[in-house]
């Protein structure tokens, strides 16, 4: 619900609010969640200013986990996809409140600062572990675990925005500086291992895992950045050049959950560079290139390895771009190619979680978006990847694929008004993605899959107010299959077939 009031609606209200509980599509799981936001804005004629809360909860039953597939195993069929190993009675309950403050005054017709700051708090109380996959029968151990987590968040920006000309050369100029801070806290207790199986779960006698003691610090990382960028333009927009530098630092430190004392810290530093060009040689095709470069918070060691939690170390990204955009009127097309390098994480032989690889990703993509005919919408892309690890402490999976890059992914939606039932919309989803693999050998093969989603759409007016009656089945064909690769190298389980049946309205 919103509003806005004053003499010029320079004031605005909006409260959003949503709550669910019942069953899940999967088996012994049920879900409960509640979310709630509130936003105050001011649009005045030079300054506008916002205020954000948002706060939300969410509860599991039977929560589901990725599976692990054991050494030298290899990566079973498929189950059914509304099977559930997790056990009736292990859990899960995270809670998240944020805040956030924005405003931006212009100082004159082509001047603006910006500025804005918040924070955030997630808590996490939960009893579950995460299934191992033993052997081609299914069969399964998981030791449940009673975590609490604790993560605080805080943000800030501010900057300015310009726009001037110099001969004749359009320039529009960002400069902004950043700050981040998140630290992280987390106690654990487990239990005993719990066996089951993937094709027919096993219900074993409930556990009372007690809470942790205490939930001690295990991490904290700041990260600080100050970026300016120019967006020079000439004939009318028709060749855009974008330059811009951002000096990025990162600091981290891991502590002893046991101790307190800092287990390893880094603190580091780099200038990175971006640089982008746009060429529009007619007024309805646009030819563009970029390359930019970035320092990143180092991965998280899941909890499969034995420095679970742990921040590693920044890494270096570097991304090339090129590619060609055409606008046919009613329908557009782009085709790009690009190069993604960066390190990468992955579970040591002695189970400890290290950045140690880097892999490289080139490939091409095209989509296609718009009306084919009125009345017939498409959106779609295919996306070409040969991916490669070009560094690596295991020297045997030099030249291998990376863990959970398919070679190929593919997604096309369409819709149709239909003309024969005025309002009427049916649409059709259609995705594939190509295999991946589990490990970094390439012994362990994740099947390619493909999934169909059928609905429609009815827009009407009852007692003059407009609604919109929407249904979606998922899965048409109730597939069975893995639906991709977590980045600690698990398998995430797809979903069922499901139907969604929604209703909206305007009062």
């Amino acid at each position: 619900m919103s509003r806005r009031f004053g003499e010029n609606r320079e004031f605005g209200i909006r409260v959003n609010g949503s709550y669910h509980n019942g069953d899940t599509p999967l088996d012994n799981q049920t879900r409960e969640a509640h979310v709630g936001s509130a936003a105050f804005d001011y649009r005045g004629e030079k300054f506008r200013a916002s205020l954000d809360f948002i706060d939300q909860e969410e509860k599991f039953d039977a929560p589901t986990r990725p599976f692990l597939v054991a050494t030298g195993v290899a990566v079973p069929t498929a189950p059914v996809g509304r099977r559930n190993v997790t056990q009736s009675w292990e859990w899960a309950k995270v809670h998240d409140n944020s805040l956030l403050a924005r405003a931006e005054y212009d100082v004159t017709e082509s001047v603006t600062v910006f500025a804005d700051a918040g924070g955030g708090r997630t808590q996490v109380d939960r009893l579950f572990g995460t299934p191992t996959i033993l052997n081609a029968a299914g069969d399964t151990t998981s030791t449940p675990g009673r975590f609490k987590f604790d993560i605080d968040r805080n943000v800030a920006d501010a900057g300015l925005r310009a726009r001037f000309d110099t001969a004749a050369i359009s320039h529009a100029v960002t400069f902004q500086g950043s700050y981040y801070m998140d630290e992280v806290s987390r106690g654990s207790v487990n239990g005993t291992p719990v066996l089951s199986n993937i094709y027919a779960p096993i219900a074993r006698p409930q556990q009372l895992v007690p809470a942790p003691a205490t939930v001690p610090k295990l991490s904290d990382t700041e990260l600080t950045g100050l970026a300016l960028a120019d967006t020079m333009s000439v004939f009318q927009e028709r060749l855009q050049l974008t330059l811009g530098v951002r000096q990025q630092g990162v600091k981290s430190n891991n502590y002893n959950t046991t101790t307190g004392a800092v287990t390893s810290a880094y603190d580091q530093t780099a200038y990175t560079p971006m640089v982008g060009l746009v060429v529009k040689p007619l007024s309805n095709v646009s030819l563009y290139a970029n390359y930019i470069e970035g320092l990143s918070k180092g991965d998280v060691a899941p909890t499969t390895a034995s420095n679970q939690g742990e921040v590693l170390a920044p890494y270096l990204s570097k991304q090339k771009e090129a590619g060609i955009k055409v606008d046919f009127g009613m329908l557009a097309t782009t085709i790009s190619l690009f190069e993604i390098t960066k390190p990468s994480g992955q579970l040591g032989a002695d189970n400890v979680y290290r950045a140690d690889q880097e892999q490289r990703n080139r490939g091409v993509e095209l989509t296609v978006f718009g009306e084919v005919q009125p009345g017939i919408r498409v959106l779609g892309g295919v996306t070409l990847i040969d991916a490669v690890l070009t560094k690596t402490s295991t020297l045997a999976n030099l030249g291998k694929t990376p863990i959970g890059v398919p070679e190929v992914q593919a997604n096309l939606s369409a819709e149709w008004d239909t003309p024969f039932a005025p309002g009427l919309t049916l649409v059709a989803n259609a995705i594939y993605t190509g295999h991946q693999y589990l490990n970094g050998a390439n012994t362990q093969v994740v099947p390619a899959w493909t999934r169909l989603d059928l609905g429609a759409r009815y827009t009407t007016r009852i007692n003059n107010r407009p609604v919109t009656l929407r249904a979606l089945v998922q899965n048409v064909f109730d597939t069975n299959y893995w639906a991709g690769v977590a980045s600690y190298s698990a398998l995430a389980q797809g979903a069922p077939r499901t139907l969604l049946l929604s209703m909206s309205t305007d009062f």
